[in-house]
Formats: structure tokens, C-alpha cells, sequence
């Protein structure tokens, strides 16, 4: 494989010479040469430099232009730059950015979340790194409990209690490469395997965890589904142990209008989202229970508006609320998903039919709009083993040569995302790129 990836990479840097020249510029200036550090994870070695992007296409500086599967990791699940967006966010520059006062949307757009997610009420944050952090401060405050319960190897932005992953032994440690944690992610984390409910009800016994903190499906180390029954465990055994149902929706959006909450009928406690709900601008948001916010009021001491560690002074402001409403209203709706979930089985049978044809024992997980294969032959059930299957040097190649033949796939794992602008050929395409690389690996 190693001259296969030679090959692509030489490729790359005789086609891509312009944004060569950005880069070295940028390194200059900017730490790794990039603007953000998940950057310098492009296949190519420094990451193509985008001129512009629209629905489901990119443009580089050197004149390629890319079927978008990744849509900027979810970010841009809308597709880059919808119209309806674009007229009501120039409107709304022209009407104030942030004030620091409410608007309209403010309070459609919490009734829109709560019709799609059944939430009672509505915090609005920037980002949904934003939102966890302050619904784990919550779950402590309103239980007392200084633990955060997390799986092995989840995905929750920068979220420091989210940097643990369990042992073989059961004790918990910081995941490789933890940046700076301020503690031993031990003292602040209980990790468990996904999908086991007799190590979940072992850690909660304990009687010190305020919240679990959890995604419908992993999404961020392959897409890890739930096995038939795991959600109702949870939601018993945290009820029957006091502690707090955190749901993390960011990713799992891709499964429908209300993500895996509506599709699953699930009950959180508390409710995080971010990312695509805005179609890209800066916006997220934490949704509360009944319970839970009655509870919030009642700690009168609770300093919500200002030192007490919840919100911050751009959260909520009228630029990323019109964004919201806009998208709410008219990109992300049932009429998209039902477009763009088909898709994401055409990608996924297009994938398997390649990988029988050569004997490759790889499979392929489907979320909605949402699909990546790994290499194994049957799917991970929990984190660990998701990410022991990791083989980053034949994601490099696969994605490198799909690069260099204008398709855009996440960086760091297999996985790809339709829009409401993604076609059938958009998909063949990949299709057809794909099985050229894994026919080139066969031989």
C-alpha cells in the first residue's frame, strides 16, 4: 500500500499547487499551518485551500471542485450556503448582530425544538461543547454528585470529563493525547464500554454519578449503533439510581427532523445540540425537562445570569438565532431527510457491493443521512472496539485517492454525509472512485 500512497500523494502536490503556496504562507502565522488543528489531518499533508463552497460542492484555489461528502463534519449537514439561509442572515446583518437582547426568533425557535425534541425549555449556546459543559454543571448541581459518566472512546467537542476511557480492568484513565487535563480524568469520570448494561449498572451503583453523558449511536470512532434494548436499560437504571440522562444529538441528527429522540422515543433529562442547526453559523443549544427546570429554579442560590459558569455574552445572540429559525424552518426539514436518507443507503450498498467483489471482510453502518464503512467484518459494538479497527494509513490512502479525484470525505474516519443538494450520481461517483481504490489495493 505504501507506493499506492506515494503515488496519490505525488499527485496530490503536482495538482494542488496553490494551495501549497497558502499553506507555507500560512505557516507563518498560524500553529500547524492551518487555522485549526483538525486541519492538519488532510490526506495530502496540508489541506486543499477552498475558494468557495455551495450545496454540495467546493471549489479550491487550484480550480478543483469537489463533491462535498463531508460537509464540513456535520457543520454544513444543510449543504454549504443554502439559499433561504443566505437571504435571511444578509437581512439580518443589515438588523444587528448581537445585542445582548432577545428577538423573535428567540422564542420560535424554542418552540421548534421542542415540537422536534420534546424538551420543555430551551438554553442557547454557541457551540455544543457549550451546551454539555453547563448541563453537566447542571446534573451536579441538581444531584449533588461530582462523576460524569461517559463511554470509551465518545465524542463530546472539548469537553474535559469526555477525555476517559475504561481499562480492561474497569478503572478509568485519560484517552491517548489528552491535552493539559486539568485533573486525572478519574477523579471527575466513570468510562464504560457502550452497548453493556451490567457495567453501566455497576458504575452507577456507586451512588457518585450525576449525569450520564451520551450520544444515541457513537458516532466519532465509526457509527457504534445501540443494540435492541440498550436505550430503555439506560433510562432505567439512571431513573432507578438518580442519576441524569444527558442525550447528545450533534451528530445523531443525520437519523431525522427530531434525531435518534424522536425516531427512538427517547427521554433525556437533558438535551445538547450544535453544529447543523445552524447551517454552519456558530449555534447550539441545551434543552431542559420539566422536572429539570423547576429543579433549577428551586436552587436559589444558583447564579445563572452571571459568575455562576452558564452561558457567555455572544450565546443567544440575533445572528445565530435568525440562522437557526432559517434552518429549522426551511432547509432541515422532513421533505430533506427523506431526500437525503436514501442516499445514504445508496452510498452504503454502492460501498458493500465493492468490498464483496474484492473479498474484503469491511462493513458498512448507516445513521439517516449518515454512513461509514470500517475495516472489519462485522460492526464495532462499543468504542474500544471501533477503535482498535483503525487502520490510518489505509483511511489516508482510500481518502487521498478520492481526494484526488474531486470527492471529499472526512479526514480522520470513513464517514459520509448527504444533504438536501447530494444527487444519485453524487454517490455513483464515490462509488465508482471507491471501487478503483480498493480494486488497486486487491492487486
Amino acid at each position: 500500500m505504501t507506493g499506492l500512497l506515494d503515488e496519490e500523494l505525488e499527485r496530490f502536490h503536482a495538482e494542488h499547487p496553490n494551495s501549497a503556496k497558502q499553506y507555507e504562507r500560512a505557516r507563518g502565522s498560524l500553529f500547524g499551518g492551518v487555522p485549526m488543528p483538525w486541519m492538519m489531518l488532510w490526506a495530502g499533508g496540508y489541506p486543499v485551500v477552498a475558494e468557495r463552497a455551495e450545496g454540495n460542492r467546493v471549489l479550491d484555489v487550484d480550480g478543483h471542485e469537489y463533491v462535498d461528502l463531508c460537509l464540513g463534519d456535520t457543520g454544513a449537514m444543510t449543504g454549504h450556503s443554502p439559499p433561504e439561509v443566505v437571504r435571511e442572515l444578509q437581512a439580518r446583518l443589515e438588523r444587528g448582530i448581537t445585542t445582548m437582547l432577545p428577538t423573535e426568533d428567540a422564542a420560535w425557535v424554542g418552540e421548534e425544538l421542542s415540537r422536534r425534541f420534546g424538551m420543555a425549555r430551551w438554553l442557547f449556546t454557541l457551540t455544543a461543547t457549550d451546551a454539555n459543559r453547563t448541563a453537566l454543571r447542571i446534573a451536579r448541581l441538581l444531584t449533588g454528585r461530582p462523576k460524569v459518566l461517559v463511554y470509551s472512546y465518545c465524542y463530546h467537542g472539548s469537553v474535559d470529563e469526555a477525555f476517559a476511557v475504561a481499562e480492561a480492568d474497569g478503572s478509568t484513565v485519560s484517552r491517548a493525547g489528552n491535552v493539559g487535563p486539568a485533573v486525572d480524568p478519574a477523579v471527575t469520570t466513570r468510562a464504560i464500554e457502550f452497548n453493556d448494561l451490567d457495567a453501566l449498572e455497576r458504575a452507577l451503583a456507586h451512588g457518585d454519578v450525576a449525569c450520564v453523558l451520551a450520544e444515541p449511536a457513537m458516532t466519532n470512532m465509526g457509527i457504534v449503533l445501540p443494540e435492541p434494548g440498550y436505550h430503555d436499560g439506560l433510562r432505567e437504571l439512571t431513573r432507578r439510581y438518580g442519576t441524569l440522562l444527558i442525550i447528545d444529538e450533534t451528530h445523531t441528527i443525520s437519523a431525522g427532523p427530531g434525531g435518534c429522540t424522536a425516531e427512538w422515543g427517547l427521554q433525556p433529562d437533558l438535551f445538547t445540540i450544535g453544529k447543523a442547526i445552524g447551517s454552519g453559523i456558530a449555534s447550539g443549544a441545551l434543552g431542559l425537562s420539566e422536572q429539570v427546570a423547576r429543579a433549577m429554579m428551586d436552587q436559589v442560590d444558583a447564579d445563572y445570569e452571571d459568575t455562576g459558569g452558564v452561558g457567555g455574552t455572544l450565546a443567544g445572540n440575533a445572528f445565530s438565532l435568525a440562522a437557526t429559525r432559517v434552518t429549522l424552518e426551511k432547509v432541515l426539514t422532513a421533505a430533506a431527510y427523506a431526500h437525503a436518507v436514501p442516499l445514504a443507503a445508496r452510498f452504503a450498498d454502492g460501498v458493500r457491493d465493492v468490498v464483496q467483489a474484492h473479498g474484503f471482510g469491511w462493513n458498512v453502518t448507516q445513521l439517516g443521512c449518515r454512513a461509514e464503512y470500517r475495516f472489519q467484518p462485522e460492526p464495532a459494538r462499543n468504542g474500544t472496539e471501533a477503535h482498535e479497527a483503525a487502520e490510518p494509513e489505509l483511511e489516508r490512502y482510500l481518502h487521498l485517492h478520492a481526494l484526488n479525484r474531486a470527492v471529499l470525505l472526512t479526514p480522520f474516519h470513513n464517514m459520509a454525509l448527504m444533504g438536501p443538494t447530494t444527487t444519485d450520481a453524487d454517490v455513483d461517483r464515490h462509488t465508482e472512485v471507491f471501487g478503483e481504490a480498493v480494486a488497486a489495493l486487491a492487486a
